[in-house]
């Protein structure tokens, strides 16, 4: 799937009924927050009843997967049902606490994306390895290149789902508290607590081999 916009098309879903100014639709803007978050959560209806279940995932151009045990139940129910799985999957990154003079008026500075959908099974398998590729290179860049690639017993144990990146949004906040005028001449602090992400040293497992060294795209991370 290739699109050329910059931009993805509003939809009735993807459109907040509330704070409708940090709703974006660009679609660089949609990849950067994608690409830069670990867990998405996966949410669909299960037996009349809504489920979400926390997992990795890795964007291929306009495409996320998701991958599981083939007795994951939606991935089973991906391939099983037709056209697919309706699925609702979310990213969110926090970037500030935002403390106001008012307990009504506190919030968070964030960073989320909202994707609509009908997840599928993959079945060919050159995509599928692309996929799991995929899967690795987005928790850490480089690394499917430095890691033995799945076995035949592996691939039959592995599900792979897709989800394309059709119906989306973003939605955005930054910026400081907004305290009701009146409300100025509280004396309680007011302002935000930055939020950021950072990595640890890399801690070697036990028995590695020390004649190995720490990789580059480890060592820049």
């Amino acid at each position: 799937m290739t699109d050329t916009t910059s931009s993805y098309a509003p939809s009735e879903r993807t459109v907040p009924t509330r704070s409708r100014e940090r709703a974006s639709y660009d679609r660089e803007q949609v990849h950067a927050i994608l690409d830069e978050g670990y867990v998405c959560h996966l949410g669909f209806v299960r037996d009349g009843a809504p489920v979400v279940l926390p997992t990795l995932y890795g964007r291929v151009g306009e495409r996320l997967y998701v991958h599981g045990s083939t007795g994951s139940r939606p991935l089973r129910m991906a391939g099983q049902a037709d056209p697919g799985l309706a699925v609702c999957l979310t990213v969110t990154h926090v970037d500030g606490l935002v403390l106001a003079r008012s307990a009504f008026h506190h919030s968070i500075n964030y960073r989320s994306v909202v994707v609509h959908g009908i997840a599928h099974e993959v079945i060919d398998e050159e995509e599928r390895r692309t996929a799991l590729d995929a899967l690795v290179d987005h928790v850490v860049p480089g690394r499917s290149y430095d890691s033995r690639p799945a076995n035949t017993k592996e691939l039959a144990a592995t599900a792979v789902i897709r989800l394309d990146l059709e119906e989306v949004s973003a939605k955005v906040r930054t910026g400081g508290p907004n305290d009701e005028p009146e409300d100025a001449s509280l004396p309680h602090w007011t302002g935000v607590v930055p939020l950021t992400r950072g990595y640890g040293a890399p801690i070697p497992a036990a028995g590695l081999d020390p004649a190995i060294t720490l990789p580059d795209y480890l060592a820049t991370l």
